[in-house]
């Protein structure tokens, strides 16, 4: 857009530094053409910055406006507003405003006479200046469109869109979800003395029923049948009083959950006193301190949260819960209700997007001051936010996997220090990254903490951890599912009446189809990955599009392999279907078996009825994937099995030990909660590998010693900063072409002369093979391009690279620079992905 410059100033583009410093600032308004265009406007109020509603990085910077004065006490921080861009109208959001021109950011030296006005106000404020902080320094740190991280901050329902008449002229519709009210009835002071005549039978049943407070219509109509005339009869003789309110939806919601409940305890352990001491000095330093409550499983970290946010709420400010999984949110939230009451919102995405509405305007209106829910529950309106809290901090679903490519984790730590408040991390396996922190003693500006919690509350204890060696058991003859350990252990359970759990981390029935006579397997036609095997459906399923293909594999009649057409296309591999057939066919059947994954939990309010049958039964298997290792609490199960830990230890990333490890802790952490002691039993080929060693002795340092020392020689985090930068487009040789381009742009930036070259990932040999792990540190590494892990997927060719540098280094400066200077493609896009954890 001629003439439309950033009010951001350039960035330094010296990356082997620090971080970079601001430069001078650039002249911006928004003024399309040379010629005045504030004549005949009316007198001006104010000017604002307003970043334009259009996702794209090369307008990720806002433009000076002015405000007239009809607009004056509308036109505020927040605001949706529309604006003159260039040749058209669009919608933008006000992330600043000042009395005059030249105290607007960034606005120094622009002439008022070029200023255009603002044209109209269409929202009110959904954020405050805060959170517009927040949003621009998540564009500068994910390398992200402004105004994808400003949507962040609207309400749910996702922004209106400016739509053109057939006459020229520009209107905005606004999301379709709205508010919704309930008409409320009350007692008058006059109605309290009313008495119905004898005959008025609906009268007295109306106002029997508001004796005691006022009542919505549609209880009174569900009490007694419909009462809509009796109501506006006694309205217009001034008995009753009938008014609109905001009505919550998403509120109705209970659980039967008996780990739902949160009483008090009489005495706090040493460890929960301690971690609630490091808090309460973290909050009163009031800059934004990270504590980390590194406590065992069961060792009653959400206690300490409770705790904690008593305290903030006696001080009037308000708080918010992160957890990893939506199977948590019902026993969190019932936890949090149980000790909060009605203040308490959730927000997570299996809400409808008018629940989510609701529960965003209760923190707002400051109905509700203590949030629970998923990443997005972050960037709620809250008023004065004294506390933020993240579970399980080590779980990688807190890292968004489209644009805004943020962590949770990284975005709570800023949010933190612009509030003044503390930030919690909780976690019996913390991530790599905050562990090194934490040693450090500092990060980002603010204090990091480690207290430790050693120790379960009462009589409960850790788990006895039983590994099943599976080259023995093939060894002696067995081919069943369950090894002998296993196998005894599910008998004791039945037979004491207890509860167990079952990890099995791939749904479906077969992993995958394989013809006998060719080797052919079948794959996606859209994906370069293997067809997933569904028994109940009898369908082949890509789990990384959603494609569907009917299937019959043998020994059924019609199966058919694609390729040579031989009727042997077997079931390979083992998924929860399989898992859970063979589970029903060994335990009585009286023993309640309950399969829980993607597959059984897609309707809203699968989760909470499939963990509320578990915890109803008397004896029962609660089977499912890596969704139920994690928080659950039932005292009842005194036995964890693991059906196969070895999924997760060969995946080509360099967190598949770590993340093997957090699992495969957490879920044993189920076992032994209650008063009977639990056992593990964890089936493997590797008994011999360092995770698998850790989890049997309850010793992280056996396996984090290993993972640590390997990291620091491949340099991988948290020594280096690491970023992905993924391109793809269904034209194979123009994606390849522009990932090439990035490449040649990235290594120009960082000084690197070798050219780039499409081939595979290498951590040695070639330009930098003459260096070692400790000289490599100090100067970037660009590693590819070269075709994903996935080479297609929903018929886009990927390709990507990956960015080593050094910490202190500013990454995300440089990529944005490279990436603006390569350009784009038609049909090729481009993902920027900092402190990446998914390579795929």
């Amino acid at each position: 857009m001629t003439g439309q410059e950033s009010l951001f100033p350039e960035l330094n583009t010296a990356h082997l530094g620090a971080s970079a410093q601001a430069g001078a600032p650039r002249a911006t308004s928004g003024v399309s053409a040379p010629e005045p265009a504030r004549s005949g406007e009316g007198p001006v109020a104010a000017y604002v910055s307003v970043v334009v509603d259009i996702p794209a990085r090369a307008l990720s910077e806002p433009f000076a406006y002015a405000v007239p004065a009809a607009l004056d006490e509308a036109c505020q921080v927040g605001a949706t507003v529309l604006v003159p861009f260039g040749r058209r109208v669009e919608a933008g959001y006000v992330v600043t405003r000042a009395e005059g021109l030249e105290s607007l950011p960034g606005a120094e030296g622009l002439d008022p006479a070029r200023i255009r006005s603002v044209r109209d106000v269409v929202a009110e404020p959904a954020f405050c200046t805060t959170s517009a902080e927040l949003a621009i320094w998540m564009s500068r740190e994910y390398v992200a469109s402004l105004s994808e991280c400003l949507r962040l901050l609207l309400p749910p329902g996702g922004a209106g869109k400016v739509v053109r008449g057939g006459d020229g002229s520009y209107a905005y519709e606004p999301p379709s979800v709205a508010p919704v009210t309930a008409r409320w009835v009350s007692l008058t002071e006059e109605g309290r003395s009313f008495t119905p005549a004898d005959r008025a039978v609906r009268q007295r049943q109306l106002i029997d029923a508001l004796s005691c407070g006022p009542v919505t219509t549609r209880e009174l109509n569900l009490m007694n049948g419909d009462l809509s005339a009796t109501i506006r009869a006694l309205e217009k003789r001034g008995v009753v009083a009938v008014e609109e309110r905001r009505s919550w939806r998403g509120c109705e919601a209970s659980t039967t959950l008996s780990s739902a409940n949160a009483s008090a305890p009489k005495e706090l352990t040493a460890g929960q006193q301690s971690a609630l001491d490091a808090i309460g000095r973290a909050t009163q330093m009031a800059r934004g301190d990270v504590v980390l409550v590194d406590g065992v499983t069961g060792s009653g970290k959400t206690e300490v949260y409770l705790a904690a946010i008593e305290r903030v709420l006696a001080q009037g400010r308000s708080a918010c819960v992160l957890v990893p999984e939506i199977s948590l949110t019902a026993q969190t939230v019932g936890r949090f209700r149980s000790r909060f009451g009605d203040s308490v919102a959730v927000f997570h995405s299996r809400l409808s997007t008018g629940e989510r509405l609701d529960q965003w305007d209760m923190v707002r209106s400051g109905a509700a001051r203590v949030v629970v829910g998923a990443r997005s529950a972050l960037f709620c309106p809250f008023e004065d936010l004294g506390l933020i809290v993240i579970d399980e901090e080590h779980e990688q679903s807190y890292k968004q996997g489209s644009s805004p490519r943020y962590h949770a984790r990284e975005v709570a730590a800023k949010l933190a220090q612009l509030h003044g408040c503390a930030l919690v991390l909780g976690s019996a396996t913390p991530s790599a990254e905050a562990l090194a922190r934490c040693e450090a003693g500092a990060f980002g500006g603010a204090r990091w903490t480690r207290v430790e919690m050693p120790e379960r509350p009462g009589a409960a204890r850790l788990p006895e951890v039983v590994v099943a060696d599976l080259r023995r058991e093939f060894a002696s003859g067995s081919r069943s599912i369950f090894s002998k350990p296993l196998l005894d252990a599910l008998d004791e359970v039945v037979e004491k009446r207890q509860k167990a759990v079952l990890l099995h981390n791939r749904r479906g029935f077969a992993s995958f189809l394989m013809c006998r006579e060719c080797g052919c397997v079948p794959t996606c036609k859209h994906c370069s990955t293997a067809l997933t095997y569904h028994e109940r459906t009898h369908t082949l399923e890509c789990h990384t599009c959603g494609s569907s293909y009917r299937v019959r594999p043998y020994p059924e009649y019609g199966s058919a392999c694609p390729k040579c057409g031989s009727r042997y296309l077997a079931k390979m591999g083992l998924g929860t279907q399989q898992v859970e057939d063979a589970l029903r066919a060994l335990l009585p059947e009286d023993v309640a078996v309950i399969r829980m994954d993607a597959d059984s939990t897609r309707a809203k309010g699968a989760h909470q009825k499939l963990l509320e049958q578990f915890d109803a039964a008397e004896c029962a298997v609660l089977l499912g994937t890596q969704m139920i290792a994690k928080g659950l609490d039932f005292p009842e199960v005194t036995l964890v099995g693991v059906i196969n830990a070895d999924y997760a230890l060969k995946m080509p990333d360099f967190r598949a030990g770590e993340r093997a490890f957090d699992l495969l802790e957490q879920v044993s952490g189920r076992a032994g909660r209650g008063e009977d002691p639990g056992r593990v039993v964890i089936q493997t080929y590797l008994p011999d590998e360092p995770v698998i060693r850790a989890v049997k002795t309850h010793d992280r340092s056996v396996f984090t010693e290993h993972d640590l020392e390997m990291r620091r020689e491949a340099l991988y985090p948290p020594y280096i900063r690491l970023a992905n930068v993924l391109v793809w487009g269904r034209d194979e040789c123009a994606a390849r072409g522009l990932v090439m381009r990035i490449a040649e742009e990235l290594r120009a930036e960082f000084g690197l002369d070798a050219a780039p070259m499409l081939h595979p990932m290498v951590e040695s040999g070639g330009a930098d093979a003459e260096f070692s792990s400790r000289e490599v540190l100090a100067r970037p590494q660009i590693l590819g391009p070269t075709p994903c892990v996935i080479e297609r997927a929903k018929d886009r060719y990927r390709f990507h690279i990956i960015v080593k540098v050094p910490l202190g280094c500013d990454l995300s400066a440089a990529l944005a620079e490279a990436v603006s200077r390569a350009g784009t493609r038609p049909g090729v896009s481009i993902a920027v992905d900092v402190d990446a954890y998914d390579l795929m």
